[in-house]
């Protein structure tokens, strides 16, 4: 099954477009295996056209057909209409962060708000892309309003809140900490392949948080196959293929990080953590030797 989804996740985010929802239907198949893409994909086209008439049937009724009054509009359908809200008091449920349930049940998290309303704007015919904010995912709009911003920034966990730079500070501060300083760099349009990682590495926090190890285990592969350069992903899934007793699994990738992570340059931390995993590995090769 991990195979097929490496697969499945690779076209969809290499597909035409800037299309969303098919790859976080592929992500949500870790969580429930039997999904079919199909309904929910129709159901999104369903919501467009819905959100098309009523965007323009209240642009008509107030005589305005600013990018403002357009996404105020937009968020009367979803968040008003449909009741799309953010789920505040089960923020860590697993549901948040696959696509299905978040359409089922009308509530998610930023990441997954944020598909939602990206694939309905993009139906509409909103110039839309996902902000890989720091704590918070957001949304932007890059038709710059009459006399306003070139961009304008918009919450879907709340609402579809316009926020300022301002707002944007307030929100570092509170989900990262001074620590980090405000650059508006921050607020860049993020490329569909950041999106579709840091919804996986939220699933992965959340399964590992929960010791669900084979699920966590599942999202690690899906990273593995899209960002194959990344170390820490192939020392995570050795790890957790260590926790799972898999031990053949857990050696490869975990000699094979140690032999890559040899090739770079690595602060006091990370030698300290190499030096963890090389005990792994001797534990491992011993077991291995146990058997012969």
């Amino acid at each position: 099954m991990r195979k097929d989804l490496s697969q499945a996740l690779t076209l969809a985010t290499e597909a035409p477009g800037t299309g969303l929802a098919q790859a976080a239907l592929v992500i949500a198949q870790i969580e429930y295996p039997r999904l079919d893409p199909a309904p929910y994909l129709a159901r999104l086209d369903e919501m467009g056209e819905a959100a098309r008439d009523a965007v323009a049937w209240r642009l008509d009724k107030a005589q305005d057909r600013s990018t403002l009054a357009t996404i105020d509009a937009l968020n009367e359908y979803l968040f008003e209409e449909l009741r799309f809200v953010g789920n505040h008091d089960k923020y860590d449920d697993p549901r948040n962060s696959c696509l299905n349930e978040v359409l089922d049940r009308k509530t998610g998290i930023p990441i997954t708000l944020s598909v939602v309303y990206l694939e309905v704007a993009r139906r509409v015919g909103l110039p839309m892309a996902g902000v890989n904010f720091p704590g918070h995912f957001l949304v932007r709009c890059d038709e710059p309003a009459r006399r306003g911003p070139a961009h304008l920034i918009i919450d879907p966990f709340h609402r579809g809140a316009l926020l300022s730079e301002q707002h944007c500070r307030a929100l570092l501060q509170r989900h990262v900490g001074p620590e980090v300083d405000f650059d508006r760099s921050l607020l860049a349009p993020a490329t569909r392949m950041q999106i579709v990682t840091r919804m996986l590495l939220n699933l992965k926090r959340l399964y590992v948080y929960m010791r669900s190890f084979p699920q966590a285990r599942a999202v690690t592969e899906l990273l593995v196959s899209v960002t194959p350069s990344a170390l820490g992903e192939l020392r995570d899934r050795g790890l957790l293929a260590y926790h799972l007793n898999d031990v053949t699994s857990a050696l490869r990738d975990l000699q094979t990080y140690l032999k890559l992570a040899s090739m770079s340059d690595l602060d006091e931390d990370e030698r300290e953590e190499r030096e963890q995993i090389w005990e792994h590995v001797k534990t491992l090769r011993k077991r291995v030797a146990g058997l012969n």
